[in-house]
C-alpha cells in the first residue's frame, strides 16, 4: 500500500497568548511512500515526525493537506477504518492479560462479516506471535517478560490485524543498546517477510540508516531531505543534515575560498572548482548554491582525515583512542567549531600522529562546503593541492 502525503500541514494554537501566530508542527509535507518499503522519519525532538505519524494513523487531523492510501483519500477516515497497525514508544500492554490475550485483543472488537470465532482469533494470534518469535511465551503476563519481549508483543498485536500500513513511533527507545540492535534487525526481518509498508519514527540516525529503504530528515516541521540512507550521508543537502547523520558527527570548520583554493585557518588544504556536472533537480542530487570566493563553512567526515607528516592541515594532538575496530585521533584546531575535531583513521596511520601536533591531508570525497549564512550546500569539486 503506497502512502501519498499532499501539502500536509499541522498547526496548533500558541499557548503564549502574547504571540498570535500558531505553532507549526508540520509544514507543507509532500511525499510518496512506495508500496512495501520501510521509511524512516528522522529528526531531533520536536521536529514534527511523531505528529506526521499520528496524522497518517488518524489520531491527529491535518490543518491542511490530504492523505492517500493507494488511490483512496483517508484524510477524514477514523483510525479504526484506515487499516493501520500502530506501535508506540510505550508498549501499552494490558498487565492483567496474557501475551496471547494481548495479541488477540484487536480482533475481539470486530463486528459483522469481520467477526471471528475464538479459535480463529487464537490461530491468528499464534501466527503473529510466531512471526516475532515469541510463540513460546503465549501464557506469560507482561510483567514476566523482558523489555525486548514486551516490544515484540506490541508488534505482534499491531500485525495480527493484517494492516496495510505499519506505523512505529520510536519503538526501541526504552531498550538497552544491545537489545535495540537485536530488535531493529527483527523489525527489518518482519517488514521484509510481510511486505507491509512501514513508517518508522526515530531520533537515532544509526537506527534509521541501518533498516530504512528511504530516510526523511525533518527539522522544525520542515522536510530537509528525502533519499536513500547512504546518499543522504554522502550527499547532504545542507549543514543541518550533514551534522545530524554520522557517528562521530561531521567536523565543522570556518574556511575561505580564495584563488581556487580552500583554506582552513591559514592552511591551504584542497583545490576547489565549481561542479559543472551537477544539475539541480537531477535524480539523487541535492539542490545547492554556486561556488563563490569568500568565507564558507567546511564539513569533513571523521573518516576524511589522513594523518601524514607533510599533511596540509596542522592540528594540535590531544589523544589517540583505540576503540576496538576503530582508532580515533582527537585534535584541536582554532578554526574548528568548538575548537576540537575527532577523526577515524586506520591503525597503520597512527605512526604519523606523534608528538604535540599532527598534520592531516583531507580526502576530497569526504569534504563538503556549505554557505556561511544559511548552511545550504555549495556545489563544488575538490582535488589535491599536489
Amino acid at each position: 500500500m503506497k502512502i501519498v502525503l499532499q501539502n500536509l500541514t499541522k498547526r496548533y494554537p500558541n499557548r503564549n497568548k502574547k504571540i498570535k501566530e500558531d505553532v507549526i508542527a508540520v509544514n507543507n509535507f509532500n511525499f510518496e511512500i512506495p508500496d512495501g518499503k520501510l521509511v524512516g522519519l528522522l529528526g531531533p525532538s520536536g521536529c514534527g515526525k511523531s505528529t506526521t505519524l499520528n496524522m497518517i494513523c488518524g489520531l491527529e487531523k491535518p490543518t491542511d493537506g490530504r492523505i492517500f492510501f493507494g488511490d483512496n483519500d483517508v484524510t477524514e477516515l477514523p483510525p479504526e477504518n484506515r487499516g493501520v497497525g500502530m506501535v508506540f514508544q510505550s508498549y501499552a500492554l494490558y498487565p492483567h492479560l496474557t501475551v496471547l490475550q494481548n495479541i488477540m485483543f484487536p480482533l475481539e472488537n470486530r463486528k459483522g462479516k469481520d467477526k471471528m470465532t475464538k479459535e480463529e482469533m487464537r490461530e491468528k494470534a499464534a501466527e503473529a506471535a510466531k512471526l516475532v518469535q515469541i510463540d513460546q511465551l503465549l501464557e506469560r503476563k507482561p510483567s514476566e517478560l523482558s523489555g525486548g519481549q514486551q516490544q515484540r508483543v506490541a508488534i505482534a498485536r499491531a500485525l495480527v490485524k493484517r494492516p496495510s500500513v505499519l506505523l512505529l513511533d520510536e519503538p526501541l527507545s526504552n531498550l538497552d543498546a544491545r537489545l535495540r540492535l537485536q530488535t531493529r534487525e527483527e523489525i527489518r526481518r518482519i517488514q521484509k517477510e510481510t511486505g507491509i509498508t512501514t513508517v518508522f519514527v526515530t531520533h537515532d540516525q544509526e537506527e534509521a540508516m541501518s533498516i530504512s529503504d528511504l530516510i526523511v530528515v525533518m527539522e522544525a516541521g520542515v522536510v530537509q531531505q528525502i533519499a536513500k540512507p547512504q546518499l543522504i550521508y554522502e550527499d547532504p543537502i545542507n549543514l543541518f543534515v550533514a551534522r545530524f547523520l554520522g557517528t562521530p558527527p561531521i567536523n565543522v570548520f570556518e574556511g575561505e575560498v580564495k584563488g581556487g583554493v580552500l583554506y582552513i585557518g591559514g592552511d591551504a588544504v584542497l583545490k576547489v572548482t565549481p561542479d559543472s556536472s551537477w544539475k539541480e533537480g537531477a535524480e539523487g542530487a541535492a539542490p545547492g548554491v554556486s561556488l563563490k570566493e569568500g568565507t564558507v563553512t567546511v564539513g569533513v567526515r571523521p573518516e576524511g582525515f589522513v594523518p601524514r607528516q607533510q599533511g596540509e592541515l596542522l592540528c594540535g594532538l590531544t589523544a589517540v583512542e583505540v576503540m576496538g575496530r576503530d582508532t580515533s585521533i582527537v585534535a584541536t584546531n582554532a578554526a574548528a567549531a568548538g575548537g576540537s575535531i575527532r577523526t577515524i583513521v586506520s591503525t597503520e596511520e597512527i605512526a604519523n600522529a606523534q608528538g604535540e601536533t599532527v598534520n592531516f591531508t583531507l580526502k576530497p570525497g569526504r569534504t563538503y562546503l556549505f554557505d556561511h549564512e544559511d548552511g545550504r550546500r555549495v556545489r563544488c569539486k575538490f582535488s589535491p593541492l599536489h
